[in-house]
């Protein structure tokens, strides 16, 4: 049975993403991020009363998961070097990489999941500015902590200062340990990756990936368990704002670009053939006019009224 599109119905067109505008958009989100860390230094006798206070609520509720993986990593080089490694870079190759292969692969995914990135590490950065948080391997030697990114140094190209190159340890903030980015993209990967992957592989990689991330940071002497309990957090409420952030932006770009807002958003003509709808005027074979007119009614043949037409009297 033929379908006719009901008028008002029609598919509304969105606004198709283009790279050379979302590049720039996401470096400017991870500029801020990176301005953030490096303003809110906060003062270091804060950040380490909030570092042992983070030890003190730990030992308050019997959880202990730092010194062990720290000793592991620090007595194993086989352990430690790797997440060191693991720690300085993946997170800069990880995400990236997720982001363009959703961009790439899973378009009709993409925008949700980078509002939902970007609303989580603004929040994170919030979280930096209040609560400067001293790491555990800033602590003093007697809390049981080693900087293993200090103690293998010479296998990579950090030095003793955070992740940061050699020379430039000065250039980041060292007391942005509360809460775990590190943790809360490694989780927003593994979501892609299990909702999106498609293929048992993704799924294994998207549980594996963020479950690494969180003993490398704890393992490395870089947070405490409970940074990582907050890192995912964070991620919890951006998924949960990301919708309403999506709203407010294109509200915003209504008003700033009401005319190509406007395009975006025009009604589509119904298609003629695909509704079995004609053009005004025109009638398919056998087709009673609906509503004729004495004039015509006069004039009109047998044929064209169709085959029930009466036969004009003789």
């Amino acid at each position: 049975m033929p379908q006719t599109e009901t008028p008002g119905t029609e598919a509304v067109p969105r606004t198709r993403l283009r790279w050379w505008t979302e590049l720039p958009l996401i470096l400017l989100v991870y500029g801020c991020y990176s301005a953030g860390r490096l303003l809110a230094r906060g003062d270091v006798a804060s950040a380490v009363d909030h570092g042992l206070a983070i030890l003190r609520i730990e030992k308050a509720l019997h959880l202990n998961a730092e010194h062990p993986l720290n000793r592991l990593f620090t007595r194993e080089s086989w352990l430690g070097v790797p997440a060191d490694f693991w720690y300085a870079s993946l997170h800069y190759l990880i995400t990236p990489a997720i982001l363009i292969w959703l961009f790439r692969a899973r378009a009709e995914h993409y925008r949700r999941a980078r509002t939902w990135l970007m609303t989580s590490t603004f929040i994170g950065l919030i979280g930096f500015t209040l609560l400067p948080t001293c790491p555990p391997r800033l602590l003093s030697a007697g809390h049981g902590f080693v900087d293993t990114m200090a103690h293998y140094s010479s296998y990579g190209w950090w030095g003793g200062e955070a992740s940061a190159p050699r020379g430039l340890g000065g250039m980041t903030n060292q007391y942005a340990a509360m809460p775990s980015l590190h943790v809360g993209w490694a989780l927003w990967c593994g979501v892609m990756l299990w909702r999106h992957g498609g293929t048992r592989v993704a799924k294994i990689l998207g549980v594996a990936y963020p479950l690494g991330t969180a003993l490398v940071v704890m393992g490395t002497a870089n947070h405490y368990l409970l940074d990582a309990v907050a890192g995912v957090a964070v991620m919890g409420v951006g998924h949960l704002l990301a919708p309403r952030v999506m709203r407010g932006l294109d509200r915003l770009r209504a008003r700033l670009f009401p005319r190509s807002t406007a395009v975006a958003g025009a009604t589509v003509p119904p298609i003629v053939s695909g509704g079995c709808q004609t053009s005004a005027g025109e009638r398919i074979p056998r087709q009673r006019a609906s509503q004729p007119d004495a004039g015509s009614a006069a004039d009109a043949s047998p044929s064209d009224e169709g085959e029930g037409a009466a036969a004009p009297a003789r």
